[in-house]
This record gives structure tokens, sequence and C-alpha cells, in this order.
């Protein structure tokens, strides 16, 4: 019987020296509790006007506006455009400085864009810039097919030609310089052609003259076929005197 009071004993003495342990947990047992009121869950201090003034240290300080009221929660993550900014006297809810931006990792960095707008390099855009395609199903821009400069117009011609027709096509090419990170990202067209006047209507030594010949044979038929029926009228007239 005195062994067992000496053992109680010894435990209390060591828990007075040691630990203010069972205190200690119900301290902050209560510290964590909600209280009353639901507005002052998570909160190390809390108002009844102006809801939540310190939150326990891994939940995030946010300040809700509603109208002309505002009154503070903590949260142990922050809303559509705000991130988590942890400092060592709080951490607290702070807005996403990036236009069109629904989620951040910082105020300089977006990680999820509104939408319609695609994410690149942590800014939202409308459209990917230059160089970049658009991921319709991340709404992301990645690396696109990169293409060099246009060379010049090459030379007008028509049916490999570059003379004998008035009209023809000149065209000018580019080069693929990187291919796209994926193959489903179609490269922008590396050919484009053109309408175009020919330098020379007519070829030298080739179809003119053979226009020639033609219109020499139209008018010896012509000339023959009037000797012909002038020769006819001149019978028919001697046969009716």
């Amino acid at each position: 019987m005195q062994f067992r009071l000496f053992s109680f004993a010894l435990i209390i003495l060591n828990c007075m020296d040691y630990g203010h342990c069972q205190p200690g947990r119900w301290r902050r047992s209560k510290r964590a509790s909600y209280g009353p009121n639901p507005i002052c869950k998570g909160c190390l201090s809390c108002s009844k006007d102006n809801g939540c003034i310190r939150c326990q240290h891994k939940l995030f300080f946010f300040l809700r506006r509603e109208g002309m009221r505002q009154y503070g929660e903590c949260l142990h993550s922050c809303p559509s455009g705000y991130y988590g900014l942890r400092t060592p006297d709080m951490n607290r809810c702070s807005r996403c400085k990036i236009e069109n931006c629904d989620s951040c990792f910082s105020k300089d960095f977006c990680t999820k864009c509104k939408t319609g707008f695609y994410s690149h390099r942590g800014r939202c855009f409308r459209g990917c810039p230059p160089g970049f395609a658009a991921l319709e199903e991340l709404m992301e821009c990645v690396e696109g097919c990169e293409v060099g400069q246009w060379s010049e117009w090459g030379t007008c011609s028509r049916n490999n030609k570059t003379c004998g027709f008035k009209w023809g096509l000149e065209t000018r090419t580019r080069q693929i310089v990187k291919k796209p990170a994926k193959d489903t990202i179609p490269c922008p067209t590396i050919a484009e052609s053109r309408r175009c006047k020919m330098a020379m209507r007519h070829c030298p030594g080739g179809r003119r003259p053979a226009k020639t010949k033609d219109k020499k044979k139209k008018k010896k038929n012509l000339m023959e076929r009037a000797q012909k029926q002038h020769s006819i009228f001149l019978a028919t007239d001697k046969t009716s005197q």
C-alpha cells in the first residue's frame, strides 16, 4: 500500500517538473475549439462583430467582404483569386495581382486562368503568343511549330513556262526550324503562291509565227471560196440568159 502511494506521488512530481503537459494539452484544445459562434472556427482570437482576428498556425487568415461589412475567417486554403502567403507572424490570403487569373502560386505567377483564357508562363492570354500553340484540353500555351523567314518570290510562270501567257503564278517558301512539342499541333503553311503578270507575253520564235501561218491559211481559204462562188454566179447568169 505504501509502495503504491509512493509511486503515485512520484508521478505527480514528475508531471509538475516536466509537464504542465495535461494543462497544456487542455489549453491547446481549448484554443482550437470553435466556440459558440461558427464564425470563430479555427481562430486563436475572435470577435463577434469582426470574426477571426488571429488564426491557428496552419490556417490562413482571409478577410471576407460582404457589402459594407467585412470579417475575418480562418481557412485551410485560400479562395479563388487569392494565394496563401506564409509569414512568421500569421499566414494570410493575398489577392492575385495577375489579370484574368482564377488561382495563383504567388502574386506574379498564375496557375489557373479564368474561363476563355490560356495560361502561359504565369500569365493569362486570350490567344497564345507567336511561336506557341494552344492546348484546348488544358487551356495552356505550349511550344508550337517554329518556321523561318519567307524566301523571295519566285519567277512568274505558267505550265512551267515563263512566256506565252499574260498571267501566271509566283511562289515563295519557308523552312520548319523547330518541330512542335506534340504531333497534334499543326505547323503554319510553308509555301504560298499569288497571281502575277508575265514579263514576256509572247515567246520568241514560239506561238506567234504559228498564229501568222494560221491567218495566212484562213485568208487563202476565204479567197478560194470567194472565187468559187463568183464562178458559180457567172455560170448561173449565162444559163438564165
